[in-house]
Protein backbone atom coordinates (compact mmCIF):
# COMPACT_ATOMS: atom_id res chain seq x y z
CA UNK A 1 0.00 0.00 0.00
CA UNK A 2 3.12 2.54 0.81
CA UNK A 3 3.39 2.98 -2.90
CA UNK A 4 -0.13 4.29 -3.49
CA UNK A 5 -1.03 7.93 -4.45
CA UNK A 6 -3.89 10.04 -2.76
CA UNK A 7 -4.98 13.09 -4.47
CA UNK A 8 -6.54 15.55 -1.53
CA UNK A 9 -8.98 17.90 -3.00
CA UNK A 10 -10.73 20.91 -0.70
CA UNK A 11 -10.53 24.64 -0.53
CA UNK A 12 -8.90 25.03 2.98
CA UNK A 13 -5.06 24.43 3.06
CA UNK A 14 -5.78 23.20 6.55
CA UNK A 15 -7.80 20.25 5.60
CA UNK A 16 -5.42 19.13 3.02
CA UNK A 17 -2.01 19.61 5.89
CA UNK A 18 -4.66 17.42 8.32
CA UNK A 19 -5.46 14.82 5.64
CA UNK A 20 -1.87 14.26 4.56
CA UNK A 21 -0.34 13.98 7.55
CA UNK A 22 -2.66 11.25 8.64
CA UNK A 23 -1.99 9.57 5.79
CA UNK A 24 1.18 10.04 5.08
CA UNK A 25 1.72 8.41 8.41
CA UNK A 26 0.10 5.68 6.82
CA UNK A 27 2.72 5.34 3.84
CA UNK A 28 0.53 6.53 1.89
CA UNK A 29 1.76 9.52 -0.92
CA UNK A 30 -0.26 12.92 -1.13
CA UNK A 31 -0.82 15.68 -2.88
CA UNK A 32 -3.15 18.53 -2.30
CA UNK A 33 -5.00 20.75 -4.79
CA UNK A 34 -7.31 23.64 -3.65
CA UNK A 35 -10.03 23.68 -6.36
CA UNK A 36 -11.95 21.04 -8.52
CA UNK A 37 -10.41 22.86 -11.70
CA UNK A 38 -6.94 21.84 -10.55
CA UNK A 39 -8.22 18.30 -9.89
CA UNK A 40 -9.17 18.17 -13.47
CA UNK A 41 -6.16 19.58 -14.17
CA UNK A 42 -3.68 18.00 -12.64
CA UNK A 43 -5.23 14.31 -11.83
CA UNK A 44 -4.26 12.85 -15.78
CA UNK A 45 -0.51 14.03 -14.72
CA UNK A 46 -0.83 12.76 -10.98
CA UNK A 47 -2.39 9.40 -11.39
CA UNK A 48 -3.79 9.30 -8.10
CA UNK A 49 -4.91 5.66 -6.95
CA UNK A 50 -7.76 7.71 -5.15
CA UNK A 51 -8.98 10.78 -4.75
CA UNK A 52 -10.19 12.45 -1.67
CA UNK A 53 -12.99 15.50 -2.22
CA UNK A 54 -14.97 18.50 -0.61
CA UNK A 55 -17.90 19.74 -1.83
CA UNK A 56 -18.19 23.25 -1.28
CA UNK A 57 -15.55 24.90 -3.55
CA UNK A 58 -15.27 28.05 -5.12
CA UNK A 59 -16.59 27.85 -8.90
CA UNK A 60 -16.80 24.25 -9.37
CA UNK A 61 -17.81 22.19 -6.48
CA UNK A 62 -16.76 18.62 -5.64
CA UNK A 63 -19.76 16.56 -7.31
CA UNK A 64 -19.48 18.22 -10.61
CA UNK A 65 -15.74 17.61 -10.60
CA UNK A 66 -16.43 13.92 -9.25
CA UNK A 67 -19.13 13.70 -12.02
CA UNK A 68 -16.91 14.57 -14.43
CA UNK A 69 -13.73 12.32 -13.53
CA UNK A 70 -16.95 9.41 -13.04
CA UNK A 71 -17.23 10.31 -16.99
CA UNK A 72 -14.21 10.09 -18.49
CA UNK A 73 -13.14 6.90 -19.81
CA UNK A 74 -9.31 7.37 -18.39
CA UNK A 75 -10.32 8.32 -15.11
CA UNK A 76 -13.37 6.28 -14.19
CA UNK A 77 -11.42 3.99 -12.52
CA UNK A 78 -10.17 5.74 -9.80
CA UNK A 79 -12.14 5.31 -6.79
CA UNK A 80 -13.62 8.88 -5.43
CA UNK A 81 -14.57 9.63 -1.40
CA UNK A 82 -16.25 12.90 -0.86
CA UNK A 83 -15.06 14.35 1.99
CA UNK A 84 -17.47 17.43 3.44
CA UNK A 85 -19.85 19.16 6.04
CA UNK A 86 -22.09 18.29 3.85
CA UNK A 87 -24.47 15.41 5.35
CA UNK A 88 -28.06 15.09 4.91
CA UNK A 89 -29.23 12.00 3.44
CA UNK A 90 -29.89 14.25 0.07
CA UNK A 91 -26.26 15.15 -0.11
CA UNK A 92 -25.08 11.35 0.60
CA UNK A 93 -27.80 10.57 -2.26
CA UNK A 94 -26.68 13.47 -4.36
CA UNK A 95 -22.58 12.18 -3.83
CA UNK A 96 -23.32 8.18 -4.60
CA UNK A 97 -26.19 8.92 -7.13
CA UNK A 98 -25.72 12.01 -9.11
CA UNK A 99 -21.58 12.63 -8.76
CA UNK A 100 -20.91 8.99 -8.67
CA UNK A 101 -18.85 8.91 -5.64
CA UNK A 102 -17.40 5.38 -4.08
CA UNK A 103 -17.94 6.75 -0.75
CA UNK A 104 -19.00 9.68 1.57
CA UNK A 105 -17.42 11.01 4.68
CA UNK A 106 -18.56 13.80 6.62
CA UNK A 107 -16.36 16.15 8.03
CA UNK A 108 -15.12 16.26 10.84
CA UNK A 109 -13.61 12.74 10.39
CA UNK A 110 -11.97 10.35 12.79
CA UNK A 111 -8.69 9.72 11.57
CA UNK A 112 -9.43 5.80 12.21
CA UNK A 113 -12.46 6.81 9.81
CA UNK A 114 -10.66 8.03 7.24
CA UNK A 115 -7.94 5.13 7.41
CA UNK A 116 -11.06 2.66 6.81
CA UNK A 117 -12.73 4.22 3.93
CA UNK A 118 -9.23 5.00 2.02
CA UNK A 119 -8.27 1.29 2.77
CA UNK A 120 -11.69 -0.19 1.92
CA UNK A 121 -11.71 2.06 -1.54
CA UNK A 122 -7.93 1.03 -2.53
CA UNK A 123 -8.74 -2.68 -1.70
CA UNK A 124 -10.71 -2.45 -4.29
CA UNK A 125 -8.39 -2.90 -7.38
Amino acid sequence: MADKKIMVVDDNEEVITLVKTALEREGYSVVGVTSGRDCLEKVEDEKPDLILMDVMMPSLDGWEVCKRIKESELLLSIPISMLTVRRSPEDIRKSLEYAGADAHLSKPVSVDELRNVVRELLGKD
